[in-house]
């Protein structure tokens, strides 16, 4: 966090020593030290605070658009439009009449080359 080296704490502890004498300097390290800490949890708890309102924000977020919760994002984003059940269903049907028509021009084939 600071850039403070050995010699700076050492010049630090020497002046405090000096302005504030033997007998007030330990409950004068004490305090900082107390002051410190409660700097250091009062931020962490600022920080937990603003990650829990970000998730929480992501959550409204899913709940908006459900879909998005069983589809990756990117295919939530390009968001195509499905087939009715009957286009698929007649599609299917096509499918299968190519392959039966497909099947009986194959065998009419080799019937003519048996021949």
């Amino acid at each position: 966090m600071f850039d403070i080296g050995f010699s700076e704490l050492l010049l630090v502890g020497v002046l405090g020593l000096i302005i504030l004498g033997p007998e007030r300097l330990p409950k004068a390290a004490r305090t900082v030290g107390l002051l410190i800490g409660r700097m250091r949890r009062t931020m962490s708890g600022i920080q937990q605070e603003i990650e829990q309102e970000v998730r929480n924000q992501e959550i409204r977020e899913k709940l908006k658009d459900p879909m998005s919760t069983f589809m990756g994002d990117t295919q939530s984003d390009k968001k195509q439009p499905t087939q009715p059940t009957n286009t698929i269903a007649s599609s299917a049907e096509n499918t299968v009449e190519q392959a039966s028509t497909t099947s009986n021009a194959a065998a009419k084939d080799s019937a003519l080359q048996d021949k």
